[in-house]
């Protein structure tokens, strides 16, 4: 199952909830997104039809390996878009909110390259 670009932004929010808090719940999620309760139940009971979470008898969510997997890449690329962004002068801000939406369609190839700029700067400014 393809995971549309809510879905992902789901996984990152359990994976960075989780490691705020260690275990996450609906309400956890519900309160981080500003998402209505009933908004965050369809969509954990998506995820879990997937298999990118399990949901414990407690109610704590759980990123499986491949749910893990996606929250990661999803997580890396808002970073490395922010960090570009606040790079060529945008507020932390104002970047954070613009790598939000740009690090779901931005194709691998366009990512490679930006992260490849971005390397080459680094060691640039090293040197």
């Amino acid at each position: 199952m393809a995971l549309q670009e809510s879905g992902e932004m789901y996984l990152e929010t359990i994976l960075i909830l989780s490691r705020q808090k260690g275990a996450v719940r609906s309400v956890d999620i519900s309160e981080y997104m500003g998402y209505s309760k009933p908004s965050v139940s369809r969509a954990v009971g998506l995820l879990k039809s997937g298999n990118y979470i399990t949901i414990q008898d407690d109610g704590y969510i759980y990123l499986t390996p491949e749910g893990r997997q996606i929250a990661e890449d999803i997580l890396n690329r808002h970073t490395l878009l922010t960090e570009m962004l606040v790079k060529i002068g945008v507020s932390r801000e104002t970047a954070s909110a613009d790598a939000c939406k740009m690090e779901h369609i931005l194709s691998e190839e366009t990512f490679e390259a930006i992260k490849n700029i971005l390397k080459y700067s680094t060691q640039k400014n090293h040197n």
